[in-house]
């Protein structure tokens, strides 16, 4: 493993994927892995993780969101950067942009492994990046299998990651063809994530929960129903900007989605006030924050979310 590593880009599945090989690679190195959120780091947090080891074992620092850093704490990186420890890996992972350039700007200076994240616009690399996630799965799909994800999920790469995940756990040996995505399109993937998403959107609450408990059942990963339910949550943000008389295939290439996803997100949005919305999405942001390790306790930390999504448009 390097020293330094910077995931760099604000595709989170893209991060996500980078994180999960490099925490497997690290777990196989017997290292022992620290997470930390920048956005909640207190002065000392950050030099804490980065101390020398009583026990010469190796260790890991992941910091997520360094944008996020407050400026107080920055120095306690910069200092670091100067004097490494040969013992510790440090990864960061910054979204890209101007915010906490400076800081982005010294880590480029020590040469980390630069990871790219960016935004896959081309259906070329939304189908590359599909087959890789079902090779990362010891799986192989076909060519039609992995036009019909894309065309099925659209733009929103954790969506595909999500639905590359399930089938691949559901799907019997052999080439996943496109007959299996169509079958497990209307079937198992949308009876679990995005089963538990739809619930919590249109309201029903004991649905919700009902769903949330039957996807864990099936192996499906938390992150995955937070990825889902922030997804939707997007989508319903993305054609309340719009106007309503346009047509859903002419918004398009406009909005980065299908026009099944438009129509549907439209539907929803007649259930949401402005203000429930901005709630939501800060209730999904957090929750998926705490599935991703800051909470002890990942699935009451989903279900208080479900939960307080689902009621959120009576409050709005």
């Amino acid at each position: 493993m390097k020293a330094f590593y910077l995931i760099l880009g604000s595709e989170g599945a893209l991060s996500d994927r980078a994180i999960d090989r490099l925490t497997v690679e690290l777990k196989e190195a017997g290292c022992e892995i620290t997470n930390l959120f920048a956005a909640q780091t207190i002065v000392g947090d950050i030099s804490d993780a980065l101390a020398p080891s009583l026990f010469s074992q190796r260790r890991a620092l992941i910091l997520r969101d360094l944008q996020d850093l407050p400026e107080e704490n920055r120095d306690e990186i910069t200092r670091y950067l100067e004097s490494p420890d040969e013992s510790l890996t440090v990864i960061f992972l910054h979204k890209g942009g101007v915010k906490g350039k400076a800081l982005l700007d010294a880590i480029k200076r020590v040469k980390p492994e630069v990871i790219a994240c960016e935004p896959l616009k081309k259906e070329s690399e939304k189908e590359g990046f599909i087959k890789e996630l079902f090779l990362d799965n010891h799986r192989k799909a076909s060519q039609g299998a992995i036009n019909a994800l894309v065309g099925a999920l659209g733009s929103d790469l954790r969506e595909l990651s999500a639905a590359v995940s399930q089938i691949c756990a559901d799907a019997p040996v052999g080439i996943i063809d496109e007959l299996m995505i169509d079958k497990f399109h209307q079937g198992r993937i949308e009876t679990t994530g995005f089963d538990v998403a739809d619930a919590t959107l249109d309201g029903n609450l004991s649905g919700a929960l009902i769903a949330l408990r039957s996807a864990l059942e099936t192996g499906t990963d938390p992150v995955m129903i937070t990825s889902a339910i922030a997804s939707a949550l997007r989508s319903i943000a993305k054609v309340s900007s719009v106007n309503r008389g346009v047509k859903s295939f002419e918004l398009a290439g406009q909005l980065g989605m299908a026009p099944w996803q438009i129509d549907k997100a439209r539907r929803s949005l007649n259930r949401w006030s402005p203000g429930a919305l901005a709630d939501a999405v800060g209730v999904i942001a957090q929750a998926d924050a705490e599935v991703k390790g800051a909470a002890s306790d990942p699935i009451y930390a989903l279900e208080k979310a479900i939960t307080r999504i689902a009621t959120a448009q009576l409050r709005g």
